[in-house]
């Protein structure tokens, strides 16, 4: 048993690590201890950066979750700072093992409900939105200037809307037509168009765009939600700038198009329904050396929850999974699932090489501030928001997430990108772990921040939702992963987040889109 004033700088993550990781700040010369006997500090260490914790010989492998995060530089002794100087990425060629590790699925958990609205037969909303979607970039002032129209004030009338919000972006021509950037642009206006959290919905946009209006509608068959149509009574209702005499009479029929719609979204109220309903998209960004210690396994748990309740929970950023991805093939339900990974992590390492870089041009300056040093000690960490069941599926960008349990979405690294594919996806929860501090919201999904350290989130209170720094302070990871789940709960059943308080989320819709701009 370590002496526990001594220990408790420190934390240990496997016995097979070769590091340890810095609970608090540590001076250079201070008195640790480790499972493998007692030295001194020879640098200064901050909160969440590594610490050698035996000798490492140059070109020997670094172990952090008990797993290779890169390769010494050169010699490392007890006590030293172990990173960016001193340890580099290598390429592992990991053992995917396909389906060699798959779990037993969790304990059902019966009981657990929250306050939804309900849409159709099986898709459940934890906000209630009208949407004004921008089909192009043409439109996105026209999107704005409609949803600006109807701000709270105006809104007081409809207590049931949460908000009327412009979905606008910077795409919509340039491109292919058919190709795969409008196939994707088409799957993210309908994934918003579809959303359980969006009651109703208008299209604008200018008329000759590529990305045309009447093949988004053919090719999605896009309808409205809760059965609100068009002026000739059936289908989305439809404006084109062109049509309707440019911007200014275009708002005016955005205007009044919207305000008839209002009290139809407004009559559908929210309802009891099972956990099961849940699609919860997982995000880290701004992350930090605690962000794989604290905040991603306490949310893992978290999510095991939400799997365990019959819901479904969403990983991504494909890029920050590399190194780590055989964790995941190793708990696929079929060798299609674990091939459908690997192609996605093979395609990322070809298209990254297109223009000269690598998969390892991560973690970012931020993250190497917090602690961490390669991406596969930040992929280590960031897979551990996928708690331990079986991964049964893996999507595209933005593709309609159907499967009940844990999955995975191709998306970039890039946190608005990344958000915005899932909830194209159907995520009607994102859960957002950080530890340097990211200031997040995703409307029409609520976004739960959660904090990896409590400095941040006592520096950050107004917006982060949850501290899960208290794991380095003593609380249990299932605790602080309890804890999640009934925040979750709560958001869903209508509790505003701190970045809804603060009204973000209208510019955070970022598609990410493949291909040449033509």
């Amino acid at each position: 048993m370590l002496d526990e004033k001594i220990s408790y700088s420190l934390v240990m993550l496997d016995s097979f690590d070769n590091v340890a990781v810095a609970r608090v700040p540590i001076s250079a010369g201070a008195a640790l201890k480790s499972p493998e006997g007692e030295f001194s500090a020879a640098d200064p260490i901050p909160a969440g950066h590594k610490i050698a914790v035996v000798p490492i010989a140059k070109g020997a492998s670094v172990f952090k979750y008990g797993q290779i995060i890169g390769q010494a530089t050169q010699d490392i002794a007890p006590g030293q700072h172990v990173h960016s100087h001193n340890l580099a990425m290598v390429d592992v060629h990991a053992d995917y093992a396909p389906c060699s590790q798959i779990p037993e699925p969790p304990t059902p958990i019966e009981g657990k409900t929250f306050e939804g609205y309900v849409r159709g037969t099986d898709k459940v909303g934890t906000r209630n939105y009208l949407a004004v979607i921008s089909t192009v970039n043409c439109s996105a002032s026209v999107a704005k200037f409609i949803a600006q129209r109807f701000p709270a004030e105006e809104l007081a009338r409809y207590p049931n809307v949460d908000g009327v919000i412009a979905m606008k972006h910077e795409a919509g021509c340039g491109m292919q037509f058919g190709g795969n950037a409008h196939h994707t642009l088409n799957r993210l206006m309908a994934g918003i168009a579809n959303h359980p959290n969006v009651g109703g919905f208008l299209l604008v946009g200018l008329g000759c765009e590529t990305g045309a209006m009447g093949y988004l509608l053919q090719q999605q068959n896009l309808i409205q939600i809760e059965g609100v149509s068009g002026p000739s009574g059936h289908g989305p209702l439809v404006l084109s700038m062109q049509d309707e005499g440019g911007t200014l009479k275009t708002v005016e029929a955005g205007i009044v198009q919207v305000a008839k719609m209002l009290p139809q979204v407004n009559a559908i109220q929210r309802q009891t329904v099972s956990a099961r309903h849940l699609s919860v998209g997982l995000e880290c960004g701004g992350s930090d050396g605690n962000s794989g210690v604290t905040a991603n396994p306490a949310l893992g748990i978290a999510s095991d929850r939400i799997v365990a309740c019959g819901g479904t929970a969403i990983l991504s950023e494909t890029s920050e999974v590399y190194g780590a991805e055989h964790l995941l093939t190793r708990r696929a339900v079929s060798p299609e699932v674990a091939a459908k990974l690997i192609e996605r992590i093979d395609w990322w390492k070809q298209y990254v090489a297109m223009f000269g870089a690598q998969l390892d041009n991560n973690p970012s300056p931020g993250n190497k501030a917090g602690g961490l040093t390669t991406i596969a000690e930040k992929s280590l960490g960031a897979v551990a928001k996928a708690g331990s069941t079986a991964l049964v599926d893996v999507y595209q960008y933005a593709e309609p997430v159907t499967a009940k349990g844990l999955v995975f979405m191709d998306t970039p690294g890039y946190d608005p990108a990344s958000v915005t594919g899932m909830v194209a996806g159907g995520a009607n929860i994102v859960c957002f772990t950080t530890g340097r501090g990211s200031c997040f919201g995703c409307k029409p999904t609520p976004s739960i921040k959660i904090a990896t350290n409590t400095p941040m989130y006592d520096r950050m209170t107004a917006d982060m939702d949850v501290n899960a720094g208290t794991v380095l302070e003593g609380e249990s990871i299932v605790s602080a992963g309890e804890r999640i789940f009934d925040e979750i709960l709560e958001v869903a059943s209508g509790k505003k987040t701190k970045s809804e308080q603060q009204g973000i989320g209208d510019e955070e819709f970022v598609p990410w889109l493949v291909g040449p701009t033509l």
